[in-house]
């Protein structure tokens, strides 16, 4: 047992950074045996220096980041900043100096990820990231070392709490959007500005870096598709409830039947109520992994929060410590497969249109023909009408995106047709 401590710079003591620091006092010993030396907080660096932090030394405190990393005697930095700067400056600072990171930061992770993974490489440094996808569910890790022999095709799951606090209570209340939202920004799941959340940026950085570790390829926050579930209706839960299905918004990864490409897109969807995903209520995360050998697997649990997170945080902590210890690194990039995205217009997947239409004899019949002309055909089609208005829902069999496009394009344009009132895709079958 070394007795030397291991010392850590903590670059922001937010909800998460606080929990960070909490745990690592009150689980010392445990930590000590678990890594096979202590590790002590030998600086936390933070914009405010005046706010009380309980627990926390206040000599520890300061407002000079770079400082504190390049005053030698650092090990590892936990940076929980978040942002793109100046977290990407610290992080390359910290290497530079032959400090490991771990890292809780999506939005950097999923724009720069390959330079800070280049940069970890180039200084024989580690940098670890369990914390900036699902909080703390063990996802990361998994894919990236378990599951490292294996061939991932397809990763789908909920990984935004908040949006699935929201669509669960419109599902489960029959509450409207808006107040849906205002629930969860009471309760506290919803920021002040929910846009990252509700629009899928959220979504998006964290599909980016898990489409990387499942692919072996680099994926960018702006190679990923995405669609916010701001427009999502009562009526739309209407009719995924006479479908037997629920709506998530969904981050899916798939790897192309040829292996030649891979896709990434966040968007609302209908899934089945039979699948596992259908299940995940309140602001729980889960994702759902189809492996060649392995099959299918499913990650769940809490997926944003301070103690969770921090979970996720000091796990990356003791597995840094280890690797410190034993002079070793532990897994970088891996990036050789080089596979290009494909646009979202060559993704097929099933999809559910709702159409306001005239109530008179040969709409069906025209609509039927459009969507026979643009080649996406028609599973089943259900109409409503009264008083010379109808609403007519079109579910098809799996047609490309471009297919679908063209065909809604080319029905708005039917002086039967008064409007498209939604579409949806219809996944997890």
């Amino acid at each position: 047992m070394r007795t030397r401590p291991l010392k850590v710079a903590l670059l922001g003591c937010g909800v998460v950074g606080s929990e960070v620091a909490r745990i690592m006092t009150t689980h010392a010993d445990d930590l000590t045996q678990r890594i096979g030396a202590p590790v002590e907080l030998a600086g936390v660096a933070v914009r405010r220096p005046s706010k009380v932090r309980e627990g926390i030394d206040p000599s520890l405190i300061t407002t000079d980041a770079t400082a504190l990393l390049k005053r030698g005697d650092i090990d590892i930095a936990i940076e929980v900043i978040g942002g793109i700067e100046p977290a990407r400056t610290l992080i390359t600072t910290a290497f530079e100096h032959g400090i490991s990171v771990v890292s809780a930061n999506k939005a950097l992770l999923a724009q720069d990820g390959a330079a800070l993974h280049a940069a970890a490489e180039q200084h024989g440094r580690d940098l670890y990231y369990e914390a900036a996808v699902a909080g703390a569910i063990p996802l990361v890790r998994p894919m990236r070392e378990s599951l490292a022999g294996d061939k991932i095709n397809r990763v789908m799951g909920i990984v935004n709490g908040t949006t699935n606090f929201i669509l669960d209570k419109m599902d489960s209340t029959g509450a409207g959007y808006q107040e849906a939202l205002d629930e969860a920004t009471a309760l506290g799941y919803a920021e002040a500005d929910p846009t990252a959340d509700v629009e899928g940026y959220d979504a998006a950085a964290k599909a980016a870096i898990l489409a990387g570790i499942a692919f072996h390829t680099r994926v960018r926050l702006d190679d990923v598709y995405r669609e916010g579930m701001t427009e999502v209706s009562a009526a739309d839960f209407a009719s995924a409830k006479r479908m037997g299905c629920t709506i998530k918004l969904l981050a899916i990864l798939e790897r192309a039947a040829d292996g030649e490409s891979v896709t990434a897109r966040v968007h609302p969807a209908m899934i089945p109520l039979s699948h596992p995903l259908a299940s995940v209520r309140e602001a729980y995360n889960a994702v759902f992994v189809e492996a060649e050998a392995a099959g299918r697997l499913m990650f769940y649990g809490p997926g944003a929060g301070g103690a969770p997170t921090a979970s996720a945080v000091l796990g990356d902590l003791v597995a840094v410590a280890r690797n410190k210890l034993a002079e070793a690194t532990g897994p970088g990039e891996s990036a050789y497969t080089q596979l290009p995205v494909s646009p979202m217009g060559d993704v097929v997947t099933r999809y559910h249109i709702s159409l306001d239409v005239a109530d008179k004899p040969g709409v069906l019949a025209q609509v039927a023909t459009t969507f026979a002309e643009h080649g996406v055909s028609i599973d089943t089609v259900r109409q409503q009408g009264k008083d010379g208005e109808a609403s007519l829902v079109v579910v098809t069999h799996r047609a490309a995106d471009a297919a679908l496009s063209g065909t809604v394009e080319a029905l708005r344009k039917l002086d039967t047709v008064r409007g498209v009132a939604s579409i949806m895709r219809v996944e997890g079958e």
